[in-house]
C-alpha cells in the first residue's frame, strides 16, 4: 500500500485541514491489515542493514521525536518499529515533568544528556517540545525554572515563546550540522478515536494499567493542546529539520507511515561498512592462520 508524505518545512501546516485516517484504509479489512503489516516487517530489515552499517563507522546519529497527545500509539509505535534493533547503538528515553535538578539548568539540558552517540539511533518519546507544548497550555510551569525576566504569567508572553522556537531551531541545526539525522513525527489522531482509547482503558482489564486520570483532566484543554502543536509545528518545521504530520486513528497505517520515512532518510545517507585496510588483512590473515594451526 502506498503511504502519502505528510512533510512541512514552513509556515504551512493547519492542523484542522490535517488527516487522523486516511480515505481507503480499513483496519477491519484483515487482507489490507496483512498487506500493511509485510511493507512494516520489509522496512524493518532495511533499518537492522542500516543500523549496522552506521554503527560500524559511528559517521551519522539519528535522533527521532515523537510527540503525540495522550493515546496516539507513541509506546506501541515504538516497540514495534525498533523490535529488531540491536540494542547496542538504540536508546529510548522518556521525558516527563523536569526533576528539580533539570530546573535549575537551562531547560535543554536534560535532553542533551540523552542523545545518542554518533552511529547510534536515540529515540524521544516526548521531547525537548514538551517545553513549548505542555508548557504553552499551562504556562504557569515556566514560572518553576525561576528564569531572570519571568516574574509572572504576564511575562510568558509571545516574545519568550519566539525565543523558545528559535533555541529549538538552533538546537536542531547545530546537531544537523554535527553528523545527526534529526525526525521528528507528530502523530495526528483523531478527538474521537482518543475516546475510544480512553474507553477501551477504562473497560478492558488488561488494559487498566495505562489509564491515567491526568490524561482526562488534560483532554478538556483538547482545543489549547491543538493550537500549541500548530504553533509549534510551523515554528520549528525546516527544510533540513521537517516535522512529519502522521494520520494516527489507525495504528498499523500510521507504523507504515513512520518506517516508510525512517528507512527512506536512512537510505540517502552515506552508509557503509569500513574499508579493511592491507594492514588490517593481514593482520587478519594471521589470525586465521593462527586459529587454524591451533592444537585441540
Amino acid at each position: 500500500m502506498d503511504t502519502k508524505q505528510y512533510k512541512f518545512v514552513g509556515k504551512d501546516f493547519d492542523i484542522e485541514a490535517a488527516p487522523t485516517k486516511i480515505d481507503g484504509y480499513n483496519d477491519e479489512d484483515m487482507t489490507m491489515v496483512e498487506n500493511v503489516k509485510g511493507q512494516i516487517e520489509a522496512n524493518l530489515k532495511k533499518l537492522k542493514k542500516f543500523q549496522k552499517k552506521m554503527y560500524s563507522r559511528s559517521r551519522y546519529g539519528v535522533v527521532l521525536v515523537f510527540q503525540a497527545l495522550d493515546a496516539a500509539g507513541k509506546d506501541s509505535m515504538i516497540a514495534h518499529i525498533f523490535s529488531g534493533i540491536d540494542p547496542v547503538g538504540f536508546t529510548v528515553n522518556n521525558f516527563k515533568q523536569p526533576s528539580k535538578t533539570d530546573l535549575s539548568h537551562d531547560y535543554l539540558w536534560r535532553i542533551h544528556q540523552k542523545l545518542p552517540e554518533r552511529g547510534a539511533i536515540g529515540v524521544l518519546n516526548r521531547s525537548y517540545y514538551e517545553d513549548v507544548l505542555v508548557s504553552r497550555v499551562h504556562p504557569e510551569l515556566i514560572l518553576n525554572a525561576n528564569l531572570p525576566n519571568v516574574l509572572s504569567i504576564a511575562d510568558v508572553n509571545d516574545a519568550f515563546w519566539d525565543g523558545r522556537y528559535e533555541d529549538i531551531r538552533q538546537f536542531e541545526k547545530y546537531l544537523t550540522r554535527n553528523g545527526y539525522v534529526v525526525l521528528k513525527f507528530f502523530l495526528h489522531v483523531s478527538k474521537g478515536e482518543q475516546k475510544k482509547r480512553f474507553e477501551r482503558r477504562i473497560t478492558m482489564p488488561e488494559k487498566n494499567w495505562k489509564f491515567s486520570a491526568s490524561d482526562i483532566k488534560e483532554r478538556q484543554y483538547w482545543d489549547e493542546y491543538q493550537l500549541a502543536y500548530e504553533k509549534a509545528i510551523n515554528e520549528t518545521a525546516t527544510q533540513n529539520n521537517p516535522w512529519y504530520v502522521i494520520p494516527s486513528d489507525s495504528k498499523w497505517y500510521s507504523r507504515l507511515v513512520v518506517s516508510d520515512i525512517l528507512t527512506k532518510r536512512l537510505g540517502k545517507l552515506d552508509l557503509s561498512f569500513p574499508e579493511v585496510t592491507a594492514e588490517q588483512k593481514a593482520a587478519m590473515d594471521d589470525a586465521l592462520h593462527s586459529l587454524e594451526n591451533e592444537k585441540d
